[in-house]
Parts: structure tokens; C-alpha cells; sequence
């Protein structure tokens, strides 16, 4: 369970203000259909953050020893520098849609995602609790908690959370994790 709490808390603050987040917003904007924008939201990331919780727990098993556990502590503090670092979003709206909401959404959001601060932690959190489908549940559970009320807020929802704030949030648990990790790694605690 907490493997399943952890990321979904990890990724749904960290989700915040993403490019992910904005590309939801526009593609709510541009389809006005959040039913399929939401369904491509939760296939995509189920496919991608499988995948990169996949990674995590693989690399874990195979690379296990304390330099490993000291490298995904290191990962999270360095995960926490990167939420404070505001994202960029390319602006889609102008371009032509070739497929429906949910094909686009889907395709976006899953190549969107690759590299992203969500999809690295996703790994790192694959690592750490080396358990493929809580991870998966928890980090697609937070992505979803952050991007619904996006589809469906869009800008007001955007301008009134301080995005400072929730960043700051963010950063504070990703470097709260990473030092446990590390603590934990040279039995501190």
C-alpha cells in the first residue's frame, strides 16, 4: 500500500503545472470532449508509466547493492531541483487534428509523457518500492487526479492554484524521499 499511496501523491503533485497538464488543457479546449480526452489521459499513462515502473523494478533487481539504493536516493533529490524548473509547452492548438480526441490524447500524452519529470519518477519509484503494479496504480492515480479537473477546469483551474506553491510541495517530497532513501541505504534509520 504504500508503494500505492507514495506514487500517487509523488506524481499528482509533481503533475501540477506540467506540460502534460497544459496539453490536457488544450486538447479540452480544441475537442470539447473531455469523456475520450480523459480515457486517451488514463491509456496512455497506464502504458507509459508501466513501462517505466518496469524499468525501475528490473534495474533494481538486477542492479542491487547499496550504490544502486544510494543512486535512486540521489534521483529523487535530483527530481526534487527539477519540479522547480517550470515546464514549456509548444503550443498545439494550431496544428490540424488527423485523429479524434481520444487517438490524439492517446498519442500525445504517451509521447509526451517520454522523459518527462512524471515518467522518471515513475521509474525511480519502480526502483525504490521494486513493485510494478502498485507504482503503475499510484502514479496513474496521481496523473489522473491532476488532469481531470484540468479537462474539465482548463485555465481558471490553472490560474487560481499557485503553481509556485505547488511545486515547492512537490520538490519538498521528492527530496523528503530521496533522503530517506539515502538514510535508509547507510542505516541511519
Amino acid at each position: 500500500m504504500e508503494a500505492l499511496f507514495v506514487s500517487t501523491a509523488v506524481v499528482a503533485l509533481a503533475e501540477i503545472g506540467d506540460k502534460t497538464q497544459l496539453l490536457a488543457i488544450v486538447l479540452a479546449a480544441r475537442f470539447a470532449r473531455p469523456w475520450p480526452i480523459i480515457a486517451g489521459i488514463f491509456a496512455a499513462t497506464l502504458a507509459n508509466h508501466f513501462l517505466a515502473a518496469l524499468v525501475g523494478s528490473e534495474a533494481a533487481s538486477i542492479l542491487d547493492g547499496p550504490w544502486f539504493r544510494y543512486a535512486v536516493g540521489a534521483s529523487f533529490i535530483a527530481m526534487a531541483i527539477w519540479t522547480l524548473v517550470p515546464d514549456k509547452f509548444d503550443n498545439i492548438e494550431n496544428r490540424p487534428a488527423r485523429f479524434g480526441a481520444f487517438l490524439t490524447t492517446l498519442i500525445a500524452f504517451f509521447l509526451v509523457e517520454m522523459g518527462d519529470k512524471t515518467q522518471v519518477a515513475t521509474v525511480a519509484l519502480g526502483a525504490r518500492f521494486e513493485s510494478v503494479v502498485p507504482v503503475t496504480m499510484g502514479t496513474t492515480f496521481g496523473m489522473m487526479i491532476a488532469n481531470v479537473p484540468a479537462v474539465f477546469l482548463g485555465d481558471a483551474l490553472i490560474r487560481r492554484v499557485p503553481m509556485r506553491a505547488v511545486h515547492s510541495t512537490a520538490a519538498l517530497l521528492f527530496l523528503a524521499i530521496g533522503i530517506w532513501v539515502v538514510a535508509q541505504t547507510a542505516g541511519w534509520v
